[in-house]
């Protein structure tokens, strides 16, 4: 149920967008995106700040592109995000000393801290080569090759999420033995 309401809106635009052109699609995933994030409250009674960050972002770009009558802004929109996530993970990390991923993510799953350093460091690599090839897309290929780069540049973050998977599900066996063999020498005899 998750995955088909993360991919809810895209869908949507990838059909409007090939039905009436851009500027429907711009205002399908707009309203897409808002019954998107008013189910995840609904569901969870919050919205994370990346859920907030999208929604602010897609009504921005969205709003300038249907008021301006000018598609790069919906085509930057993935740019500017991707660029923000990654200055603000290495900001966090190398500036004021917080792993995001890890304030985020450590109450649901054990790792060492060498091993969130390095996934915050993946992701911020991650995020700035997404930056970089949306921009390049953007600027100068058609509209066209842009909604197909869109749905066939899917295949990166599903590498990139697997290749993250096996990473951690390496540390992770190693984890609950450690967590599990200092239970067995604090409990009494």
């Amino acid at each position: 149920m998750r995955l088909l309401l993360d991919f809810f809106p895209i869908l949507l635009f990838f059909v409007a967008y090939k039905w009436q052109g851009i500027y429907m699609g711009t205002a399908v995933l707009m309203g897409a995106t808002v019954v998107q994030m008013a189910i995840v409250w609904r569901l969870d009674k919050k919205l994370s700040t990346m859920h907030k960050a999208t929604l602010v972002l897609i009504l921005l770009f969205g709003a300038l592109t249907l008021a301006l009558q000018d598609e790069r802004f919906i085509k930057w929109k993935p740019t500017v995000l991707y660029a923000a996530m990654a200055l603000a993970l290495a900001v966090a990390l190398w500036i004021y000393h917080k792993n995001f991923l890890k304030i985020m993510l450590g109450s649901q799953i054990a790792l060492p801290e060498m091993v969130w350093q390095r996934l915050t460091l993946a992701w911020v690599g991650y995020c700035v080569f997404m930056a970089v090839l949306n921009g390049y897309v953007a600027a100068y290929f058609s509209t066209d090759a842009w909604m197909d780069f869109k749905l066939w540049g899917y295949v990166f973050p599903v590498l990139f999420i697997l290749g993250q998977g096996l990473y951690i599900a390496r540390h992770l066996s190693e984890a609950p033995q450690g967590a599990a063999s200092s239970a067995a020498s604090e409990a009494p005899e």
